[in-house]
């Protein structure tokens, strides 16, 4: 599995999107398999952030999911590194889970 850890972004949920996908964005796509194998799968890896970069995350997630299926790909939220381990060993053994975003750590 390919993981991309994602930040510093600022703070605003529109600034941050912004920021993601010009600067973030080309990077994960050069990280998806071409061409896509199934078994295959890729996690962004976000720092904790207020619930309203919630959406725009998961909409990124949804669509990239769909763009490289078979090829699964998910995220992951969080600062703990231990609960972002678990996450990503989680998301290794499901092969029916995409276009999906768990926050971990404390809430």
């Amino acid at each position: 599995m390919a993981v991309l850890r994602v930040g510093p972004l600022p703070e605003g949920a529109v600034e941050a999107a912004s920021r993601f996908h010009a600067d973030l964005l080309p990077q994960a796509l050069a990280l998806l398999p071409d061409p896509p194998h199934p078994g295959e799968a890729l996690t962004l890896v976000f720092p904790s952030a207020p619930h309203d970069h919630r959406a725009w995350r998961l909409a990124v997630l949804e669509d990239l999911a769909r763009a490289a299926a078979p090829v699964r790909v998910n995220g992951v939220v969080g600062d703990d590194e231990a609960a972002i381990a678990e996450a990503l060993a989680f998301l290794e053994a499901a092969p029916g889970v995409t276009g999906q975003l768990l926050a971990v750590g404390p809430a």
